[in-house]
């Protein structure tokens, strides 16, 4: 029944559909004017005309290859199908997931990262539905309590470009703090449990240990230069990718293409370089080799400030996994614990230890 539903959404746009195949979580297409992806999305009607303007910009200039969203016939970016689901259609590519254990790849994919980085510096010019649109650099946005406000002017050449939504991230230094006291909070439900599961001993056991950490690391934070850091991509409009993981960069016979830019946002670019360090370190045991050729293959392009390198570093040494870990089962159904939950926290316990060297050899973070 899906499949005809989605059959239905291609039928609104305006190209020849030679064949489709379903692929994790959304439909392969092969058209008369190259491969697409159909997949269902959550990203509101607001937000797909920013999304647009910034990839077609991109596309434009040739020097990232990115899944930029397609129009329907009526002029439409997001199609509702008959069971209510929302369906947006992208420009693809033949290719496959990165391997975040080939070390050659994961520098790739700095490389890539770092020109990205460049590209949504820049000004948006790209081709509209009705013509061309140009804008100048993401303006004017406002983060209030965590919730984003912004504004987008055209600038003195085309016409006049209205974009409702771009959304901006949280002050750093503010993140780690709702972090702590959350951790907090879960160390008082759990020390409230009459009869404690594994996960919970587990928790209070390693708890003080890993807090300290964090508040240490929230010390450090306070007194760097991140909240300034982040001033700046906010006055600027510096945008990043949002979730720059192996899942989202597609390895192809002659580059690499980033995808799934529905989490970008107005933030500290490296942050997206954070996050990709973290996420292919955990894979790699925090082998000081690979840490190092990341960074150098990301500074080939883009020069690190003595700033942002500190920011990479603090944020690294945050015990993300263990906080996230907990969260999560704070706000998850306590009648019934998964031994993943576990298992979860006793890996974030043990990579705490294991990336201590190298925070000290590669950032000289030592907490």
């Amino acid at each position: 029944m899906r499949e005809e539903y989605e059959l239905e959404v291609l039928e609104r746009y305006d190209i020849e559909v030679k064949s489709t195949r379903r692929i994790r979580g959304a439909f392969f297409c092969d058209t008369n004017e190259g491969t697409m992806l159909l997949k269902e999305t959550k990203i509101s009607g607001r937000r797909a005309p920013f999304l647009y303007l910034v990839l077609s910009a991109i596309e434009e200039r040739g020097n990232v290859k990115v899944d930029t969203p397609v129009f329907t016939r009526d002029g439409e970016l997001l199609v509702t199908s008959g069971d209510g689901s929302v369906y947006m259609l992208k420009k693809w590519y033949q290719g496959r997931e990165t391997d975040i254990r080939q070390e050659s790849e994961i520098a790739r994919a700095a490389v890539e990262m770092a020109k990205l980085h460049s590209e949504l510096r820049q000004g948006v010019t790209g081709t509209g539905r009705n013509g061309t649109v140009r804008t100048g650099q993401v303006c004017d946005v406002q983060v209030r309590d965590g919730q984003e406000r912004n504004r987008q002017e055209g600038n003195t050449q085309g016409d006049q470009v209205e974009i409702p939504v771009v959304p901006a991230g949280r002050d750093p230094v503010e993140e780690i703090r709702r972090h702590n006291r959350e951790l907090k909070k879960v160390r008082a439900f759990v020390r409230g449990r009459v009869a404690k599961n594994e996960f919970e001993y587990l928790f209070l056991d390693s708890f003080e240990k890993m807090y300290c950490l964090a508040e240490a690391v929230l010390l450090r934070m306070e007194n760097s230069s991140a909240s300034e850091l982040f001033e700046e991509s906010v006055r600027c409009g510096y945008l990043v990718h949002g979730d720059y993981n192996y899942h989202n960069l597609l390895m192809l016979r002659d580059g690499m293409a980033v995808t799934n830019f529905e989490h970008m946002r107005v933030d500290i670019q490296v942050r997206d370089l954070y996050y990709f360090m973290r996420k292919a370190m955990e894979k790699n045991h925090w082998k000081l080799k690979t840490g190092q050729r990341i960074l150098e293959s990301y500074e080939s392009v883009r020069r690190l400030s003595d700033e942002e390198r500190e920011y990479v570093g603090l944020c690294l040494a945050y015990p993300e996994k263990y906080w996230k870990t907990a969260s999560t089962y704070y706000h998850s159904n306590k009648a019934w614990l998964p031994e993943k939950y576990v298992e979860k926290l006793e890996i974030a316990v043990r990579q705490n230890e294991e990336k201590s060297d190298f925070l000290k050899k590669i950032f000289h973070v030592t907490l």
